[in-house]
């Protein structure tokens, strides 16, 4: 019996120990969360884009037999980029030199006959009749000699046109023909990006674009480049937006962009909010870098875990998310100054538990 008592005895410890370990408070990974000195603002995925971009095409038709650049290569203005085959086009501008020269000799003959005719006339030497044929056939020739000039130029052009040449200095971002193809007149061969000034293009929604006029400046950071930051300048603003993504095109210029810089680079776009460019920046939500794994779902909404009172009691509250970076995300509502945040293990705790926060162990890690 005394060795039945103990063993329920020690059980029965051992159930309040389990009892009482359930009932400690779990630890999480937590910091308290401040506004960003900078201010609020937000930013939108853009695209490095040259100022002028312009297809390259043939003005005539033919079959492409010479490339002379790729996708990427620099040109200058007169640089020969491409050759169609030009026998038909030499033909044609060989019989309309043959066509000409007919006319120049019938021309120099009309010529000399109306000069023999006008020194007879003048001496009623000849009838008045005849004399008016000969004007007439002068006439005649020096408009055939005309007409057939003017084609020769034509068939001299249209030769002159199997050459595709380089009006501006620029990049070539885009092949859209290969050799051996047959191309229509006006058929883009490549896409030529002028050299000069650059631009950043973003799609804004409509709650962005409030407030903002061509001549606002902007900040504009490149993920290729990180630490480096440009000024652009907002030069366009669509006037409508696209039917399908419901977005307005925005351009911008960039100001004194290094030779870093290239087209196509992804780019960050970041504006003054509309409260700000309105002149009420003093009732602006206050924005807050934190590290992204603190973020969190409620639903299709993004939320964090916020740590609650005197009895630390986790709350779920929803926010407003301006920008994803790759290690932070900027908050433009939903947090206040103060607020103490979980950082780890978001996916582990739920609504009401409480929680016995701690700090992280590598603060580093969380800079932002």
């Amino acid at each position: 019996m005394g060795t039945v008592a103990f063993c329920a005895l020690a059980g029965l410890a051992a159930c309040g120990k389990q009892k009482e370990a359930a009932l400690d408070p779990r630890p999480v990974v937590s910091m308290i969360v401040h506004p960003d000195q900078s201010g609020p603002s937000s930013t939108y995925p853009g695209e490095v884009q040259a100022r002028n971009s312009t297809p390259l095409s043939f003005r005539v038709n033919g079959k492409i037999i010479e490339r002379n650049v790729r996708l990427g290569d620099a040109v200058k203005p007169g640089q020969v980029l491409a050759r169609l085959d030009a026998g038909d086009y030499d033909k044609n501008a060989a019989s309309a030199q043959a066509q000409y020269d007919a006319a120049q000799h019938r021309y120099v003959f009309a010529k000399q006959q109306l000069d023999r005719d006008t020194a007879q006339a003048q001496a009623n030497l000849i009838a008045r009749a005849q004399f008016e044929q000969t004007q007439d056939a002068y006439a005649s020739a020096v408009a055939q000699r005309d007409q057939a000039k003017q084609q020769l130029a034509l068939a001299q052009d249209q030769r002159r046109y199997t050459q595709l040449v380089a009006d501006h200095a620029g990049v070539i971002t885009a092949e859209n023909a290969d050799t051996g193809q047959n191309v229509q007149a006006g058929q883009a061969v490549y896409q030529l990006a002028w050299t000069g000034e650059v631009d950043v293009a973003s799609d804004l929604p409509e709650n962005a674009i409030v407030g903002l006029h061509p001549g606002d400046t902007a900040q504009v950071t490149l993920p290729a480049l990180p630490g480096r930051s440009y000024t652009a300048k907002v030069r366009e603003l669509g006037a409508a937006a696209d039917p399908q993504s419901r977005t307005w095109r925005v351009k911008l210029t960039l100001e004194h962009p290094d030779a870093d810089v290239r087209l196509g680079m992804t780019a960050n776009i970041a504006l003054a909010s509309s409260a700000t460019a309105n002149g009420t920046a003093g009732t602006a939500t206050s924005a807050f870098t934190i590290p992204a794994t603190a973020l969190f779902h409620d639903g299709n909404a993004p939320a964090l875990w916020i740590v609650q009172g005197a009895d630390n009691v986790l709350q779920l509250r929803r926010i407003s998310v301006s920008r994803y970076d790759a290690r932070t995300i900027t908050v433009t509502d939903g947090l206040k100054d103060g607020d103490r945040i979980v950082l780890q293990g978001v996916h582990t705790v739920s609504v009401g538990e409480k929680v016995r926060p701690v700090a992280p162990l590598h603060p580093e890690d969380f800079a932002s």
